[in-house]
């Protein structure tokens, strides 16, 4: 019997989340026999390798029709690669996308299952963000993630509107603007973007370590490949804040025309660029600490992102800019 469903979940070392996202997926109201699983591991983790055959085991014990295919990426290839694997492996008449850390709804399926039949090419289900309460370890609070981008964490999509946009572009080997690309391409392909708000997915936001809005700069060297494919839909659809850039490309240029000046002797420029370097730097180090957060050392904190987010963020757009030959803004 050719399944409905073929559910396609990247990962990559979390097996402990991933786990949960599988159990989420066996609680569906959908019947078993009408969708499969397909787990991709990105490197070939035998934790996670392990994890997947032990719960696959746990549901073949307990009764369950529930089919469910590891497939093991032999190197890291990054998640679009992952997903292109599991959609061309899929048996199911409609491809289903969600995450490792990620918990769908049991009416996930059922939902998004008439819109298909309908004829529906693409559909997007709503992506619930849950934020975690410090104190006790369990979510307060969950926001809808209401958006017109199309998220491959809840996502539906029939094979022949894979197969006509050649699916995921896998050079983009980090979970950024991955999903984006697909979107223009379906855009650009005339292929349309239903929206289904009762396919829910519940995505609980982790805490992070502190350097991660500092090692989330390396993001912008996708941009500029998104930029290079996409260049008209990247201006109208893609946000960016050109103010908050400029600022970056003063403050870096500003620093190294004051080492320059103060290398060559010359007082009056190293004193200007010194000086818009550490105007720029105080006015970022004051709206960071009106960032109301309490779990970080505020003052720490608000000065080391401060310094050290210009450098890098005008160090990955430049790196984007070169590697693929564009000027985005």
């Amino acid at each position: 019997m050719i399944p409905e469903f073929s559910v396609v979940i990247p990962t990559y070392q979390q097996p402990a989340l991933l786990l949960k996202c599988l159990d989420a997926l066996s609680r569906q109201r959908l019947p078993r026999n009408q969708f499969e699983l397909i787990i991709v591991d990105d490197a070939n983790s035998p934790e996670t390798a392990s994890a997947v055959a032990n719960f696959t085991r746990q549901v073949a014990q307990s009764g369950g029709a529930l089919e469910i295919r590891y497939l093991g990426q032999p190197t890291w290839r990054g998640p679009a690669a992952a997903r292109n694997r599991g959609w061309r492996a899929a048996r199911g008449r409609f491809i289903a996308f969600t995450d490792d850390d990620c918990l769908p709804h049991p009416d996930w399926l059922r939902a998004a299952l008439p819109g298909l039949q309908r004829g529906a090419q693409v559909l997007m289900g709503q992506l619930r963000l849950t934020l975690p309460d410090p104190s006790t370890d369990q979510p307060s609070q969950t926001l809808c993630f209401d958006t017109g981008e199309l998220i491959s964490a809840n996502c539906f999509c029939r094979r022949s509107a894979l197969e006509r946009v050649g699916g995921f572009e896998e050079a983009f080997n980090f979970a950024w603007r991955e999903d984006s690309d697909l979107q223009f391409k379906f855009i650009q392909a005339g292929i349309p973007i239903s929206r289904c708000p009762e396919a829910i997915v519940v995505h609980p936001m982790r805490e992070m370590p502190w350097y991660t809005p500092l090692a989330n700069e390396r993001k912008n060297y996708y941009d500029a490949l998104l930029y290079k494919r996409h260049p008209e839909l990247f201006r109208q659809r893609i946000a960016t804040d050109r103010g908050l850039i400029l600022q970056y490309y003063a403050s870096v240029m500003g620093i190294a025309a004051g080492v320059m000046g103060g290398v060559a002797g010359n007082s009056v420029v190293a004193t200007v660029g010194f000086g818009i370097w550490g105007a720029l730097s105080a006015n970022m180090i004051w709206h960071r600490l009106l960032d109301d957060n309490e779990d970080k050392p505020r003052l720490p904190y608000a000065i080391l992102t401060a310094l050290a987010t210009p450098f890098l963020s005008v160090y990955w757009r430049l790196y984007g800019a070169v590697k693929y030959r564009v000027l985005y803004w």
